[in-house]
């Protein structure tokens, strides 16, 4: 009872902010919530964001005045391919899947502030990069793992889970976890790379919403296939979709495009989902190639306005109630 009412206490502090869902469309304590999200997926482990309170709130001001209200970051920011802040300790997790706390302290004051700024978080958990290095967890710990953050997060209703960054091991099993400690949380995975809709059908029936990585350039135009392969989840599932990285710009490292890419590819694209009552998280280029690199601004924060090509698209999803008033 006393952990109860703590817990209770815990979330008026915070302000209560809870993503629901009813159908296919998201609402933020039972108001229709415009799900419109931002890869910065090293949140959790840079410096400047996390210098002050004041500092992340100048952030989110910054992100909310293009339209942005959620936050696509990573607990795996392990990985050895040189983006910006990764390195070997910039887990939630040790090996064994217990939890590394002053990483999970870091976290809570970000879901915090998030919440008191209405913005929602995706957390990834387990990122396929990280696991094609050699860095990974048996099932046992990634259960364990999947568990111990449900409890540590239980109080922030803003946060949804993200099982897998492109990929799928053990994702049931965490997610049946998931749901044992906290029934109410909503969970997703990206289940493999562009394209990769789904991948057994109890996993699929286990997901809350869907958050595929829709196909790229190599597949055709992005802005005709990408939103066709959304239409098909959400009318034959009947829960809501989430472009998780339409388009893509940028590197043609690490699954970026082969060839010359323009904003209007992104504008299209995201209009189309728009049209079909999906929703979107806008991927950018700006902490994949490390500092130092033009592509990434020296804070290592995604800053709206650093590039002009992704401002030209970030301008456009800020005028989503001109363009796609959402129903």
């Amino acid at each position: 009872m006393r952990a109860l009412i703590l817990l209770l206490s815990m979330a008026a502090m915070l302000g209560g902010g809870e993503l629901q869902i009813r159908g296919t469309r998201f609402y933020m304590d039972g108001k229709p919530f415009p799900y419109t999200g931002y890869s910065f997926f090293n949140a959790v482990y840079n410096p400047n964001f996390n210098r002050s309170e004041a500092e992340r709130k100048m952030w989110l001001d910054k992100f909310r005045k293009y339209g942005l209200n959620v936050l696509r970051i990573w607990a795996q920011w392990d990985s050895k391919r040189g983006y910006a802040d990764t390195c070997p300790t910039c887990t939630l997790y040790h090996t064994d899947g217990s939890l590394r706390m002053e990483h999970v302290a870091r976290l809570k004051e970000i879901a915090a502030a998030t919440d008191r700024e209405g913005f929602v978080l995706e957390l990834t958990l387990f990122s396929q990069e990280s696991w094609h290095e050699n860095i990974r967890f048996d099932e046992k710990a990634s259960v364990a793992a999947a568990m111990a953050l449900a409890r540590e997060l239980q109080a922030f209703r803003n946060l949804t889970f993200q099982v897998w960054n492109e990929f799928s091991l053990h994702t049931v099993p965490v997610i049946k976890a998931i749901k044992q400690v906290d029934a109410k949380r909503i969970v997703t995975s990206s289940p493999g790379f562009a394209g990769v809709l789904t991948v057994s059908p109890e996993e699929t029936q286990l997901m809350d919403y869907f958050t595929p990585h829709t196909s790229r350039q190599r597949q055709g135009k992005p802005w005709e296939v990408g939103p066709a392969e959304l239409e098909y989840l959400l009318k034959r599932y009947r829960k809501p979709v989430v472009d998780d990285e339409p388009a893509r710009n940028g590197t043609a490292s690490f699954g970026g495009p082969g060839e010359q890419t323009y904003p209007p590819d992104h504008m299209i694209q995201i209009y189309k989902v728009w049209q079909m009552g999906g929703y979107i998280t806008y991927h950018h280029d700006m902490v994949q190639t490390g500092y130092g690199s033009p592509a990434v601004p020296p804070s290592g924060v995604p800053d709206p306005e650093f590039n002009p090509y992704h401002r030209t698209v970030l301008e456009f999803i800020a005028n989503q109630q001109r363009y796609a008033p959402q129903r």
